[in-house]
């Protein structure tokens, strides 16, 4: 048996459908106005049929904090959801429909009234059949039901029988039950104040087994976890995990959160803990077979975390230069995967036609003569002691493990001065030098380097050397 719910005058923000589980747990919502439930065994509970009429009722007319809907609500009861739908949007109060005797309750409604939704038709095709119907003279649902099934299949099509079903009340189907959105969250409170890390670690993994569950089920995973700890001291500490690779294995969130835990712990006993996460697709990857193997997301950003906690979180990521012109001047950052389009390369005759455009440009072109000087940093660079001669250097002198820098200066331009952040603590001022340095054992042999002195301490270091 079939009960269904219709309310025409709900108050917006209320939903029926929610106040038709309190009755039963299958529960289909037709219309925002109309919901159809399950009563198959609840008679053990509400007793007859007609008492659980008489309970959603009642209980429908009750306010919003008892759980009510402040409204009058009409329930039909019938053996079929369709037939059950079609009384309690037509007939008010109770109604009880025996199997095998719609026809009494629904025989006198107008064709109009078919809710063909029901049966999955366009409305186009079912105004269409009705004005036909209206023609032949048939004005209710008995008329229409009484109608031979062979004339109507050949007249009307399998729209047409499908809509004689609905008014005879003989539809045979199942509740399309409505299922409520997923939730990828949990919370506990706990019985005595968690100071310590091992007893939280065990909350911890049961609240995320059952999150990282819920997403296998959905087929789901997630980049950012918050984990909402509330504290003895009435205080709330946040963790929260940035994650540049979407995951669902609880295993390795666990460790994650308790690094984090470990390098920003709570000021307090934790009382209650809450887990929240952002659902997003899994990104999956299909690798070539001469692609050398990469570690795996997970295990690499476990290593991460735990390189984080032995050298700051600040010394661990990718290298990002900073839009200064200060030498050398970067940072790093966390890893972030970015979906970028791979730029398609050009065909054979736009390479060509590039080059001609190139060649027409205003810019010169460097002749097969002319060649382009490299520059080869030294990481770090060497501390030299550079002899001057009226400001101008005479003679360099700087060393390390690796390699040596030693001679007379005999050609040399600059300075070129460049500062910067004049308005810091750190501001910086240099200037900078190219000399070519004669090399002591063969003196036809020139080496071209980069010098600069910084004016702050007065200090000589060499940058590095042109090939």
């Amino acid at each position: 048996m079939f009960a269904a719910i219709y309310g025409q005058s709900i108050k917006l923000g209320v939903s029926l459908a929610d106040f038709a589980y309190a009755f039963s747990p299958a529960v289909e919502e037709t219309e925002t106005d109309t919901v159809v439930i399950d009563v198959e065994g609840c008679e053990l509970l509400f007793g007859s049929a007609y008492e659980l009429g008489k309970d959603v009722i009642k209980t429908a007319s009750h306010s919003s904090e008892q759980g009510g809907l402040e409204s009058k609500v009409n329930v039909a009861i019938a053996a079929n959801p369709d037939a059950a739908i079609h009384a309690a949007r037509f007939c008010k109060g109770i109604t009880f429909t025996a199997p095998g005797e719609e026809l009494t309750c629904l025989g006198d409604l107008p064709v109009k009234c078919i809710h063909y939704s029901l049966a999955g038709l366009e409305e186009k095709s079912a105004l269409e059949i009705i004005e036909t119907l209206r023609l032949w003279g048939v004005h209710t649902f008995r008329d229409f039901a009484a109608l031979p099934v062979a004339g109507v299949s050949e007249r009307l099509g399998q729209d047409g029988l499908k809509l004689q079903q609905l008014a005879a009340g003989k539809t045979e189907r199942s509740l399309k039950i409505k299922t409520a959105p997923p939730q990828f969250g949990n919370s506990i409170e706990l019985e005595y104040p968690i100071g310590e890390l091992e007893p939280l670690s065990f909350i911890l993994a049961r609240l995320l087994n059952q999150i990282c569950a819920s997403l296998n089920a959905y087929g789901l995973a997630t980049n950012m976890v918050q984990v909402e700890l509330k504290l003895e001291n009435k205080q709330t500490h946040e963790l929260k995990l940035n994650l540049p690779y979407p995951m669902r294995d609880h295993k390795v969130f666990l460790k994650l959160l308790l690094l984090e835990t470990e390098a920003h712990p709570p000021a307090a006993a934790v009382i209650a803990i809450a887990i929240n996460c952002e659902p997003v697709k899994p990104r999956l990857l299909q690798s070539g077979l001469f692609i050398p193997l990469a570690p795996e997301p997970e295990k690499l950003e476990l290593t991460l975390a735990r390189l984080s906690k032995l050298v700051g979180p600040e010394n661990i990521g990718a290298v990002e230069l900073l839009d200064t012109h200060r030498p050398d001047a970067f940072r790093m950052k966390r890893f972030v995967l970015t979906d970028g389009k791979v730029r398609k390369g050009k065909s054979k005759g736009q390479r060509g036609k590039g080059k001609e455009e190139t060649g027409d440009s205003t810019q010169p072109a460097i002749s097969n003569s002319q060649s382009a000087l490299g520059f080869r940093r030294f990481r770090p660079v060497l501390r030299a002691v550079v002899q001057t001669k009226g400001g101008r250097p005479a003679e360099v002198n700087a060393w390390d493990k690796n390699r040596s820098v030693y001679g007379k200066v005999v050609g040399l331009a600059g300075p070129w001065r460049t500062t910067g952040d004049w308005w810091r603590t750190d501001m910086w001022a240099r200037d900078e030098w190219d000399v070519a340095i004669q090399s002591t054992a063969n003196r036809q042999v020139q080496t071209l380097y980069r010098l600069y002195r910084e004016l702050n301490t007065s200090h000589w270091f060499v940058e590095g050397i042109y090939d």
